[in-house]
């Protein structure tokens, strides 16, 4: 039987018990989210949980405001910079605006000032943070992006040689 990730089994499980399906996966299959579990299953819960999250600060939000600790490395009047505290490479920190916005996949005309912002902020962190070989900016939307905290962020990750393709 293939293996499941924490959403995916709960799912399956209510579905079983709702007489919905019969069985579960078969030997080979993967479960919906890819099989990969922990941001995946983070951005399941949180795409589950709703993107306002019922008007809850998100940890970004709270990172803003001081009120949970990060590293942080610059700090204008639009955005903010700090380390991710779950790296995937060498150096991986990210930018946000401090107006909260959901996700890219929700931004307007309004917003082209705010973005081209946080790209030239990304750029010039990344030649501070001396990754003159390159580096690798992402944004993730939605549950299929894995986007698991809905508060716009751009991750930018260097340091190593990094694979292609992604995911």
């Amino acid at each position: 039987m293939g293996r499941q990730c924490g959403s995916c089994a709960a799912a399956m499980a209510a579905l079983l018990a709702r007489g919905l399906v019969r069985g579960a996966l078969r030997a080979g299959q993967r479960c919906a989210s890819g099989g990969r579990g922990g941001e995946v299953d983070k951005a399941h819960r949180a795409a589950a949980a709703g993107e306002d999250a019922g008007g809850q600060p998100t940890i970004f939000s709270k990172i803003i405001t001081r009120s949970v600790p990060a590293t942080i490395l610059y700090e204008d009047d639009k955005c903010l910079v700090f380390r991710d505290v779950a790296p995937q490479a060498p150096v991986h920190f990210l930018v946000i605006p401090k107006r909260p916005i959901p996700r890219i996949s929700r931004v307007g005309p309004q917003d082209t000032e705010l973005l081209g912002h946080l790209l030239v902020v990304a750029a010039r962190m990344a030649q501070a943070e001396g990754l003159a070989d390159g580096y690798r900016l992402v944004i993730n939307d939605g549950k299929h992006g894995a986007q698991s905290v809905y508060h716009l962020h751009i991750h930018v990750l260097g340091g190593r040689q990094l694979g292609w393709p992604p995911g």
